[in-house]
């Protein structure tokens, strides 16, 4: 009986150890994670994300095109985990004013213009919408034609007069987010 008791612990043992190896792996990221940080006259702001890759694929289009991202729908800014912006005092954003913190940025990518939104809630996976009711800014940006592709998806920070220009860029895509200090 003490035999069988020490077989069946030691199997619990190992299925537990494999399940936890299983969801432990299932949930790293499967795309590059990127980081953006810069200070500029008092300002910082920081970004983290996730970069998908192009690999030949449509970015952005209708739902009969078959995109990687349907116009008028919900994106991360990202892939995998949510994408997170920090700024370290007062902003204001394409006209918008941001008090400092940490925020999840999102956009509604469209044919032309990009919305981009600040949501409150933090610390999710990226693939699920937000709370809408915790947005705290949404402004309006035009969309880019790039120079050259950008395979991975990119976010950096650029120094400009008054503050920082968050520019992302992925394949022929781009947009430019100007982030200023506040008063």
């Amino acid at each position: 009986m003490k035999k069988k008791i020490i077989i069946g612990a030691g199997v619990f043992v190992i299925v537990l150890g494999v399940a936890f190896a299983y969801l432990n792996y299932r949930n790293r990221s499967l795309n590059a994670r990127g980081t953006a940080d810069l200070e500029q006259n008092g300002l910082k702001v920081s970004v983290t994300y996730n970069r998908p890759s192009v690999r030949g694929r449509l970015i952005f289009g209708t739902a009969d095109q078959n995109p990687i991202l349907e116009y008028g729908k919900y994106w991360r800014l990202g892939a995998n985990e949510a994408t997170e912006v920090t700024f370290s005092t007062d902003v204001t954003i394409n006209g918008n004013a941001v008090k400092a913190g940490a925020y999840r940025i999102y956009t509604i990518p469209g044919e032309k213009t990009f919305e981009i939104r600040l949501n409150s809630e933090l610390g999710k996976w990226g693939a699920f919408e937000p709370n809408y009711s915790l947005d705290v800014m949404t402004t309006t940006v035009e969309s880019q034609t790039t120079i050259s592709n950008v395979e991975l998806f990119t976010i950096e920070l650029n120094p400009i007069e008054g503050g920082i220009s968050m520019s992302c860029r992925w394949g022929m895509w781009g947009i430019e987010l100007p982030i200023l200090k506040g008063n």
